[in-house]
C-alpha cells in the first residue's frame, strides 16, 4: 500500500510538470515507473497512462488546436510509434532503460544549453518531428520533447500548443498500446492502475494548468529540464548499478 501511495504522489508530479513543461507527463513517469515495474511493463502502462492524459488536456486545454500540424506532424508519429513499439521487443528492457537515460540526459542539457534554440516553420520540420518522437515514444516510451521543439517552432499559443500536442499525443499512444498489448506488455495484473491513473491524469493536468497561469513559463522550463536532468542521472546510475553495465 505504500507504495501504491509513493506511485501515485510520483505520477501526479509527472503529470503536472509535464503539463507546464510542455514536454508530457511520459519524461518523467517513464523513469518514475521503473522503480515499480519492469521496463516493458513500463512501456504498457505508460501508453495507457498517456491515453487518459491526452483526454484531460483536451477537455481542460479545448481553445484549439492546428489541424494543418496534426496531419503534418501527427500522421507520421503515429506510423513511427508503431514502428518504434514493435521494435521494442527486439531489445533486452536494461538496454532500453540505459537508452532511455542517456537520451534523458542528452534533450535536457541540450535545452539547458541552447535555451533559444529553434526550428523553422516548415513543413518537412512538422514531419521529421512527428517521425523522430513518434519513433521514440515508442521504443523508449516518451518522445514528447522532440515533439515540443517541433510544435515550438510555429508560434502557437499556449492553450493551442497544449491542445495539439495533446491530439498528437492520443493518436501516438493510441496506437502502441495496441502493440504493447500483442507484444505482452500490458499486464491483467497492472490493469487496476487504470482507474487510479485516470483519475491521477485528470487532476495533475488541471493541477498543471493552474500552476501555469500563475508563474512564468521561461522559469518553470528551466526548473522542468533540470529535474529532466536529474532524472536522467539517477536513472542511468540505477540502470549501470542493477545491470552491471
Amino acid at each position: 500500500m505504500d507504495h501504491l501511495l509513493l506511485f501515485i504522489v510520483l505520477a501526479l508530479l509527472a503529470e503536472i510538470l509535464g503539463t507546464v513543461g510542455g514536454f508530457g507527463s511520459s519524461l518523467f513517469f517513464v523513469p518514475i515507473a521503473g522503480y515499480f515495474l519492469d521496463f516493458h511493463a513500463v512501456l504498457g502502462v505508460t501508453a495507457v497512462f498517456h491515453v487518459s492524459s491526452n483526454v484531460s488536456k483536451l477537455f481542460l486545454f479545448r481553445d484549439g488546436f492546428n489541424r494543418k500540424l496534426l496531419l503534418t506532424m501527427g500522421l507520421p508519429a503515429v506510423i513511427f510509434v508503431i514502428i518504434g513499439a514493435w521494435m521494442s521487443a527486439f531489445f533486452d528492457a536494461r538496454w532500453l532503460e540505459l537508452i532511455l537515460s542517456l537520451f534523458l540526459i542528452v534533450m535536457s542539457l541540450s535545452f539547458l544549453f541552447r535555451p533559444t534554440f529553434t526550428l523553422k516553420a516548415n513543413t518537412s520540420n512538422a514531419v521529421g518531428g512527428g517521425i523522430l518522437s513518434g519513433f521514440a515514444a515508442g521504443l523508449l516510451g516518451t518522445g514528447g520533447a522532440i515533439r515540443g521543439i517541433a510544435l515550438s517552432a510555429f508560434g502557437l499559443s499556449k492553450s493551442v500548443f497544449i491542445a495539439t500536442s495533446a491530439w498528437i499525443d492520443l493518436g501516438i499512444d493510441g496506437s502502441r498500446a495496441i502493440v504493447y498489448y500483442f507484444n505482452g506488455y500490458i499486464l491483467k495484473e497492472n490493469l487496476y492502475l487504470v482507474p487510479i491513473l485516470l483519475g491521477v491524469s485528470l487532476c495533475g493536468s488541471w493541477m498543471g494548468k493552474l500552476v501555469l497561469q500563475q508563474i512564468s513559463e521561461i522559469l518553470f522550463r528551466k526548473i522542468v529540464l533540470l529535474l529532466i536532468l536529474l532524472t536522467g542521472l539517477i536513472t542511468l546510475g540505477r540502470s549501470i548499478y542493477l545491470n552491471g553495465l
